[in-house]
Order: C-alpha cells, then sequence, then structure tokens
C-alpha cells in the first residue's frame, strides 16, 4: 500500500542525505522524494512516498524520529490531504498534431510552458493517475522527454505538522 509522509526537518546541510540514507540502511524503498524549504527558513520539508504494510511504515516513522534533525513526521491520510506531482514532457508537435496536443492539454488543465517550431513542452500538475493518464494519451504523439517531480502534500483543514511539533515538545514551550 502506497504511503504519503510528511517529514518536517532543520533546515541544514547533510539532513537529506541522513534521511535517505536511514530508508538505505533500512532497505526500505523510497518512490519519491521531495524537498523545499517551508515558510520558516530553518525548516525544511520533505514527502516521501513509500509502500509498506502497517508494521513497514510504523518501523519506517519510528526511525525516522530517532534521527535527531528530524522535527515531526506525519501520515498524510490520502482522504484527507491533498498531494500533487508536475511532469513537464516535450512532445513532437509537427503539423496538424499541434492543435490536437493544445486540446489535449486544455482538457487537462495542462500549460504550454515553451513552443518551438516542431515541439512543445506541456506542464502538468495532479494526483499520478492524471499525470499518467496525460502521458498515455500523448504517447502517440511522440514525447521526446519527460521529467517528473515527486510528491508534496499537506493535509487538510487546521491540522498542520507544526501543530504535531508542538504537541510533542516536552517542555511545552510554543517553538513554532
Amino acid at each position: 500500500m502506497k504511503h504519503v509522509l510528511s517529514v518536517l526537518v532543520q533546515n541544514q546541510p547533510g539532513v537529506l542525505v541522513r534521511v535517505a540514507s536511514m530508508f538505505s540502511r533500512r532497505e526500505f524503498n523510497i518512490d519519491s522524494l521531495a524537498v523545499g524549504v517551508t515558510q520558516l527558513p530553518e525548516y525544511s520539508r520533505m514527502t516521501v512516498v513509500v509502500h509498506g504494510d502497517q508494521a513497514i511504515i510504523s518501523q519506517m516513522i519510528k526511525q525516522l524520529e530517532k534521527l535527531v534533525e528530524v522535527v515531526a513526521v506525519r501520515i498524510l491520510p490520502p482522504h484527507s490531504s491533498v498531494s500533487r506531482g508536475m511532469t513537464l514532457l516535450k512532445v513532437n508537435a509537427e503539423g496538424d498534431t499541434r492543435a490536437e496536443i493544445l486540446k489535449m492539454a486544455e482538457i487537462f488543465r495542462a500549460k504550454v510552458v515553451d513552443a518551438q517550431k516542431t515541439t512543445l513542452i506541456l506542464e502538468i500538475t495532479g494526483d499520478d493517475e492524471k499525470i499518467d493518464a496525460f502521458t498515455e494519451i500523448l504517447a502517440p504523439y511522440g514525447i521526446l522527454e519527460t521529467i517528473r517531480t515527486g510528491l508534496i502534500g499537506l493535509e487538510r483543514g487546521d491540522h498542520t505538522i507544526y501543530k504535531k511539533y508542538e504537541e510533542s515538545d516536552n517542555d511545552g514551550e510554543d517553538v513554532l
């Protein structure tokens, strides 16, 4: 089963390597990994997509929480979170096919980010199923190149990873 983990970490050199190494040492496979700084520059947020049963996921979380640089870990529940990935696709768009590709892009709400005489570069964001469907529809036109980000996600409503961190803060100080 696929799980999306949101991991709040200290924004400092080497944290990504330490987290990735933990997964590697424990022989956990990462399906995708995206990292970016948060609105608080001292923290970064990792979104890690992994597969496993509940026991494996629990073990992953326990191992992550042991790392000094990890501030909080949260599983993003599929029914109460929003996750998105982004893909850039370079498509052969010569002659009459250009108009058809642009129609498909409009249907999928993809954006043209570069147009050349014989190619288009399209940007699409969404869940894996949407991106896979768009890629499949464009395949007959000739996909020349593609690059895909890992998922990023946030829990819906007023739930935040910061609240989880504040709740687990032993001395009760409001650190965030």
